[in-house]
């Protein structure tokens, strides 16, 4: 009797990059966390949806302390996916894993809320109804002439990245705006980072491993055959990935 062994499909792993915010708290955490408090209140929304790392490198705490830091986080919708700078006697399975060698980018400022500006105008005797308009902020954008190579990472969360050139399969671009790609796309482009869900991915070529806009992703296996080769553009329709031609 011959027994015919089948066998199994491999697993397959896949290495990803995702942007977080990274918080720094201050002892005492009540007076840390009543300064979150008037951030969230002036800037709605500002943590939903967004993944962030704990640094809590030089504090000197126990793990009750830091267990209910995140608890308190938590409740605030703060949601913390790794810790970083933790001695390793202070996690156990009921925190978020410790997290390493991340790489850091620009600052973050939360905007300020119309009626918080008009307060701070009053405070200083200034009139609001006498102030002149502030000028058209510019949105900013990043040109790079050259080709980004593979293991390269570009980061550009302020605004809008053109490529003249193109990106080599294993390089990524991540920007809190549109990515314009005026050669083959090859690599991972993350558009919208920082909650822009009207930002695009244009491409002359496509040959994406992964594009991504506002946390919505597709990777290659995902996407339509028939757009490989092609200049091709992609956006957010509520949730919806859509795509078009750019011919």
């Amino acid at each position: 009797m011959t027994s015919v062994l089948t066998q199994p499909r491999p697993i397959r792993l896949k290495g990803r990059s995702f942007l977080a915010l990274s918080l720094s708290p201050e002892l005492p955490f009540a007076d840390w966390l009543a300064r979150l408090d008037d951030l969230a209140s002036r800037s709605t929304g500002f943590f939903m949806r967004r993944p962030v790392v704990l640094d809590i490198a030089g504090l000197d705490v126990d793990r009750a302390q830091l267990r209910d830091l995140v608890e308190q986080l938590g409740v605030r919708h703060v949601r913390i996916m790794g810790i970083e700078g933790a001695r390793p006697s202070l996690l156990d399975s009921s925190l978020p894993p410790a997290m390493t060698d991340g790489r850091t980018t620009s600052d973050i400022e939360a905007p300020v809320a119309a009626e918080q500006a008009a307060a701070d105008n009053a405070a200083v005797g200034k009139s609001v109804a006498a102030s002149p308009p502030p000028p058209a902020r510019s949105v900013p954008s990043l040109v790079v002439t050259e080709p980004v190579r593979s293991g390269q990472s570009l980061i550009f969360i302020e605004g809008d990245v053109t490529i003249v050139g193109s990106v080599a399969s294993g390089a990524e671009i991540v920007a809190g705006g549109s990515i314009h790609v005026y050669g083959t796309l090859r690599g991972r482009a993350l558009a919208g980072t920082m909650g822009n869900s009207s930002a695009r991915i244009f491409c002359r070529k496509m040959e994406a491993e992964l594009v991504a806009i506002d946390g919505y992703y597709k990777a290659a296996e995902d996407l339509d055959p028939g757009l490989r080769g092609k200049a091709v553009q992609f956006w957010l329709e509520g949730d919806t990935f859509k795509f078009g031609s750019l011919a």
